[in-house]
């Protein structure tokens, strides 16, 4: 598809922004978050806001368009993108909020928002709302978020409220609580995508008003202004940013690693990098994966806006299988990309000082993430051979 006005104006602001944000990436990597400067500058630029709807000061873009943007990022530094992608991604899901919540969130403009959806902590019920007590694991930019998001479920005494019909556990639901509201945790320590801040934030007796909360179920009646297409795809729209990241990764070392073989005469060898015929064979191969992984994305994310579009319901059994196995195709592909270059650049790819070795971690990491790791491939096999759904994502 072709790319629009907006989408330029957003990607022109990226590149003014590429100074910045590359200054920082290293400080990010060594203080374990995203710099406020760059946190801040990409909102005022206006990237946080693609994923928002028009209802609400967003630009409401379709899923291809933010994925040009988000890969652009990601190729300056992998955890700026994904702070992009996972805080604008969770604000999304304020559609499921009733409309005073909505309008609460969005109050002032489209909001960032941190948080995740496991282990739910414990809520008992108070009068208008609930009282929370918890701690939340992977909030991506937990830091510099306006807002956190994070799982419950009622309690009955020490254990979990059972549902009287089915003898099982009482639904999970949702809450937004204001960021100030809740303690930020040191426990981020990991071998790649450092820069995230995705460390745990914990509440001790909150109160959250029934306005805040959210069921963990598939979008129905959505919050006035978040009834278009592009709600009905959540939480593909943040699947597929995450599975953007690493084709930004990829590419970025693919195009790093031909900058150094033009150059680079290996020790011991007489015969420059760009002659050898392994290195030009692993960087096509390189190259062939992170163009497929991309078009994959595009082609999968594509049909599934359409096909809510054409439906005017949620996705489809067979977008989903389609999007899940684009995700993990991608994250899977783009890793193997970075191994060929690091097979290519030999000892750069182990030197602080290159760019490759902290690719190949923020890559590989990338891979372990729950919504692309091999067992999404089987959970997508199980739809294939018409079993029992196994991945909450795809009952959305």
């Amino acid at each position: 598809m072709a790319t629009s006005d907006v989408t330029m104006h957003l990607l022109h602001e990226v590149d003014r922004l590429r100074p910045l944000i590359k200054d920082n990436a290293a400080s990010a990597e060594a203080n374990r978050q995203l710099s406020s400067a760059v946190y801040d500058a990409m909102y005022a630029a206006g990237l946080f806001t693609m994923l928002a709807p028009t209802a609400h000061g967003g630009l409401e873009l379709h899923p291809v368009e933010t994925m040009q943007v988000w890969e652009a990022v990601a190729r300056i530094d992998a955890s700026a993108a994904w702070n992009l992608v996972m805080n604008q991604a969770i604000a999304a899901y304020a559609a499921w909020l009733p409309a005073a919540g909505a309008q609460e969130v969005f109050r002032n403009g489209p909001p960032t928002v941190a948080g995740a959806l496991n282990p739910p902590a414990a809520a008992t019920r108070a009068e208008g709302g609930w009282r929370i007590t918890g701690q939340c694991p992977f909030g991506s930019g937990c830091h510099n978020a306006q807002w956190l998001a994070m799982p419950a479920i009622e309690m009955d005494g020490d254990h979990p409220k059972l549902d009287p019909a089915t003898g099982q556990p009482v639904a999970a639901f949702g809450v937004f609580l204001p960021r100030t509201a809740a303690t930020i945790l040191d426990t981020w320590h990991t071998m790649g995508m450092r820069g995230t801040g995705s460390t745990d934030y914990a509440v001790q007796d909150l109160f959250v008003p029934d306005h805040l909360t959210v069921p963990v179920a598939p979008l129905t009646h959505p919050a006035p202004g978040f009834e278009g297409p592009l709600f009905r795809m959540w939480p593909w729209t943040a699947i597929l940013g995450e599975a953007t990241v690493s084709v930004g990764v990829a590419a970025a070392a693919v195009d790093e690693a031909v900058q150094l073989c033009k150059t680079k005469t290996p020790a011991y060898n007489a015969t420059p990098l760009r002659e050898q015929q392994l290195a030009q064979f692993q960087m096509g191969k390189a190259k062939a994966r992170v163009e497929a992984s991309r078009d994959t994305l595009a082609c999968a994310a594509e049909a599934a806006y359409d096909d809510v579009v054409r439906s005017n319901a949620l996705l489809s059994r067979d977008a989903k299988i389609r999007l899940q196995l684009a995700a993990c195709f991608a994250a899977d592909a783009c890793a193997e990309a970075v191994r060929f270059v690091n097979d290519v650049v030999g000892t750069s790819s182990i030197r602080v000082g290159q760019p490759f070795e902290r690719h190949f971690r923020d890559a590989h990491v990338l891979l372990q993430h729950s919504s692309k790791s091999s067992a999404r491939y089987g959970s997508a096999g199980r739809l294939m051979f018409g079993l029992d759904n196994d991945w909450v994502w795809l009952s959305f």
